[in-house]
């Protein structure tokens, strides 16, 4: 004989704080929605741009059958040894980064730092300095990132000695820096605060003890 069972379910805030940690539980494990970086990344680009560096793109196939330009960043993270993030492009000089970069992110002292130290670099090599950034190995954080460096100089000067280490080292301190706006996206996206949004937001209902019902 079939048998008719009812249940009572609750929504978030009608729960007990046990039964409400529980939810976030179930709701943490589900993971942040894909491509959660994207704006992330919108903003690196921006600030790589700004900097002068072109992003290198690989193609990545559509559903439709067509094709789209895909930035080469790479990043894994957050909690083993050797996550970290990546990149491959082109840079060279961009006239005025330094306080377009300040206008862009007026409290950020690291990507300060880094247009100052590129430009003071390029001051030195009359502008004419250019490198390359390209990803090594299998693993992606600011090491497996080799740099470069090359100077367009009309009487073949070369580069000043110390223009591979410093330029490595800014593009390196600038892949940490995305590093850490990436983790703290994720973290924002996994707080308690967002949970709740996106349970509450998506109208979630749960039984007492705070399992997942309907």
């Amino acid at each position: 004989m079939p048998e008719l069972i009812c249940t009572t379910v609750y929504q978030f805030p009608e729960l007990s704080e046990a039964a409400k940690e529980k939810a976030r539980s179930w709701y943490r494990e589900l993971g942040p929605h894909d491509d959660w970086w994207d704006a992330v990344y919108e903003d690196f680009e921006r600030v790589c741009e700004i900097l002068g560096i072109r992003l290198k793109t690989t193609p990545v196939r559509l559903m439709g059958g067509g094709t789209r330009a895909k930035p080469s960043i790479w990043f894994s993270g957050f909690w083993s040894q050797g996550d970290g993030a990546c990149f491959e492009g082109y840079w060279s000089h961009a006239k005025g980064a330094a306080a377009h970069i300040r206008d862009y992110a007026p409290q950020d002292a690291t990507l300060h730092s880094i247009a100052d130290r590129l430009q003071a670099l390029q001051r030195r090599n009359f502008y004419q300095l250019a490198a390359e950034a390209s990803h090594r190995g299998r693993y992606y954080h600011e090491y497996t990132m080799s740099v470069d460096v090359t100077r367009d100089s009309p009487t073949w000067q070369s580069p000043t000695g110390d223009a591979e280490e410093i330029v490595t080292e800014a593009l390196r301190d600038l892949a940490r820096w995305l590093y850490r706006q990436l983790e703290a996206e994720y973290d924002h996206l996994t707080s308690d605060e967002a949970i709740e949004e996106g349970i509450i937001v998506n109208e979630y209902t749960f039984t007492e003890a705070g399992r997942r019902f309907g």
